[in-house]
């Protein structure tokens, strides 16, 4: 299934308060019906049936972030919310459901509702290696190269590397997880002059991102994040629901001003999030 899905992808290329704090304390403790109900208005929300389940998202959100309930914490079931909060089963599974696809919370199926842990945070300024972030961070890594090949370019790909039109690369489609879980789905096109002994690489023992690194020095980066949908096939190998946005991460380098690698890295938005922290030279800082 998730070669198939990998080969999809080949053909078809995408660019693509303290009123608040106490009322979310009342809930992490076990309140009654009215103090649920007073506590719900506290937060400011219109009391109108279309704001209800915000009412509630933002309610499970503050006790959250006031430090309540913890990362593995068991969220209160459905049913316990109803009775708490005075509304519907259905307000409270929606509210539930978009908390877990903003990555706040998880569901497990017959289990019950957790808080969820805090998204990792991959870095934007330098060339990271994910599998490094993620042993840092005490997690088990694991991927698989599920493409590799010489193909002609498609358009959009000899534009990027500034090739001829009908140019030959090298592509590589690679799911990086986490735990087990897929966080990562490297689309990478590779320029043959700068690196021509590409594909006679072992992916199983070198990673294509670590290669390509040790071999071909990248004199210049080029980052371009975008928030968006999945096609299909990424949804698929990603093992999302094709409605789940991601954010996409895309890279090229060049050596001594030759384009090496174009490479899109898509990730569930619920699962990972990117970012820095740097410290500019004088000559960057603005007002």
């Amino acid at each position: 299934m998730s070669t198939r899905a990998a080969r999809g992808m080949a053909r078809r290329p995408a660019t693509r308060g303290a009123e608040a704090h106490d009322a979310s304390r009342a809930v992490a403790s076990g309140t009654t019906r009215e103090t649920a109900s007073t506590a719900l208005s506290a937060l400011d929300i219109p009391d109108h049936p279309t704001a209800r389940y915000e009412q509630v998202k933002s309610y499970i959100r503050r006790t959250i972030e006031s430090g309540a309930r913890q990362p593995g914490d068991r969220i209160p079931s459905e049913l316990d919310l109803v009775a708490e909060l005075g509304v519907s089963r259905m307000t409270v599974n929606r509210a539930l459901r978009e908390l877990a696809d903003e990555g706040l919370v998880t569901r497990v199926s017959g289990v019950g509702t957790f808080v969820a842990e805090a998204k990792p945070q991959s870095t934007l300024l330098m060339i990271a290696h994910i599998g490094d972030e993620i042993r840092s961070r005490g997690h088990e890594y694991s991927y698989e190269t599920l493409l590799k090949q010489r193909e002609t370019a498609p358009v959009v790909v000899s534009n990027a590397l500034g090739l001829a039109p009908g140019a030959s690369v090298f592509h590589v489609i690679c799911v990086h997880r986490e735990n087990g879980l897929p966080v990562q789905l490297e689309d990478r096109y590779v320029n043959p002059a700068t690196a021509p002994e590409f594909l006679q690489q072992d992916f199983a023992a070198i990673r294509p991102s670590e290669y390509l690194y040790n071999v071909v020095p990248a004199h210049d980066v080029e980052h371009v994040v975008d928030a968006g949908l999945p096609t299909l096939a990424e949804a698929e190998l990603l093992e999302i629901r094709a409605e789940d946005p991601c954010l996409t991460l895309v890279r090229r380098t060049w050596t001594s001003g030759v384009a090496v690698t174009f490479a899109r890295f898509v990730h569930p938005g619920s699962r990972y999030r990117l970012g820095c922290r740097f410290s500019p030279d004088m000559s960057q800082r603005q007002g």
